[in-house]
């Protein structure tokens, strides 16, 4: 079992940056698949990124590829998700994710089997 404490939220001008991180705690971290997802008000949660267990792929929604990065490392049990160039649009809840190794159905919630409580990111215009 995984426990993820998400950190780094806030308000940020749009334009700016803001580094979100996930601190895992519990066994064998570096076994899961890691990803993001975020959740605005009124709207279902969508994914954001992922990131192999290894560290050696990774995978983004369309809407932030180019301006979001993700990283991991697995000797502190953190994932990080670097975010760039932000737009008010990307103002949600972000969750981070843990997923055990199988498949590669990276976007889906349901994948995934463990979650943080979520961190406030809030891009003003």
């Amino acid at each position: 079992q995984v426990q993820l404490v998400e950190s780094g939220g806030g308000l940020v001008q749009a334009g700016g940056s803001l580094r979100l991180s996930c601190a895992a705690s519990g066994r064998r971290f570096s076994s899961y698949h890691m990803g993001w997802f975020r959740q605005a008000p009124g709207k279902e949660r969508e994914f954001v990124g992922a990131i192999r267990w290894s560290g050696g792929n990774t995978y983004y929604a369309d809407s932030v590829k180019g301006r979001f990065t993700i990283s991991r490392d697995n000797t502190k049990n953190t994932v990080s998700l670097q975010m760039n160039s932000l737009k008010p649009e990307d103002t949600a809840v972000y969750y981070c994710a843990a997923k055990y190794p199988y498949g590669s159905n990276w976007p889906v919630v349901d994948a995934y089997d463990y979650w943080g409580q979520g961190t406030q990111v809030t891009v003003s215009s």
